[in-house]
């Protein structure tokens, strides 16, 4: 009850979210989630006074502080499995792409326009060694240089301050490019089986 009358306060506030959806899906799960969906619904209210960056620089905090970071074959037991933000709220962990993909959804949440997010595939240099990570890039204006939220390095850098960050390709629910540029490169859901059923996951739970 307490989570319909909260989701009913913020509807204004997730506009882009199915607050109905996220009421039943939440509330079939454990307390943990519960928990973790209603901070996620009072930041989006406090987000309504921020400008774009703050509720960026806000939701990139969020998640670094509140999933912690630890590989799929721990998690899942499998290699590679991209989960959607309730799976990760459950497992209270995620890897790189799935806490990207939350900060993702949560800002469009917020309201922030579907072109200015894209999840970013690079190769990092981190802790001596080159590995693939998965960093989400906001660009405050079409033309302007990406943000980029990690959690890696918390802090809120534009991609040319990130050079120990190699992009590979890039690819949001409209679109997959080379690097972090332009140029396009295919059908994202056709060429990405795994970002299509995160996808398909994620708006079954109401984001």
């Amino acid at each position: 009850m307490v989570l319909a009358v909260a989701l009913a306060m913020l509807g204004m506030a997730v506009a882009a979210w199915d607050a109905i959806r996220l009421q039943q899906q939440a509330a079939r799960r454990s307390p943990a989630v519960q928990a973790q969906v209603m901070a996620l619904l009072d930041l989006a209210a406090r987000g309504r006074a921020w400008t774009a960056e703050e509720r960026v620089s806000q939701v990139n905090g969020f998640f670094n502080r509140r999933v912690d970071w630890r590989e799929d074959t721990e998690v899942w037991g499998r290699v590679d499995y991209w989960a959607s933000p309730m799976e990760m709220f459950e497992k209270g962990a995620g890897d790189c792409e799935d806490i990207a993909m939350g900060k993702y959804f949560t800002l469009l949440g917020m309201g922030l326009p579907p072109t200015s997010l894209r999840m970013v595939y690079v190769k990092a240099n981190h802790e001596g060694r080159v590995q693939a990570h998965m960093v989400l890039a906001w660009y405050p204006r079409p033309e302007a240089e990406p943000m980029i939220l990690d959690n890696l390095n918390p802090e809120l850098l534009p991609a040319s301050q990130r050079r120990d960050l190699q992009p590979v390709f890039s690819f949001n629910a409209e679109g997959l490019w080379q690097g972090v540029g332009a140029q396009g490169a295919g059908n994202p859901l056709a060429r990405l089986g795994v970002w299509r059923d995160a996808l398909q996951r994620s708006r079954d739970e109401g984001f």
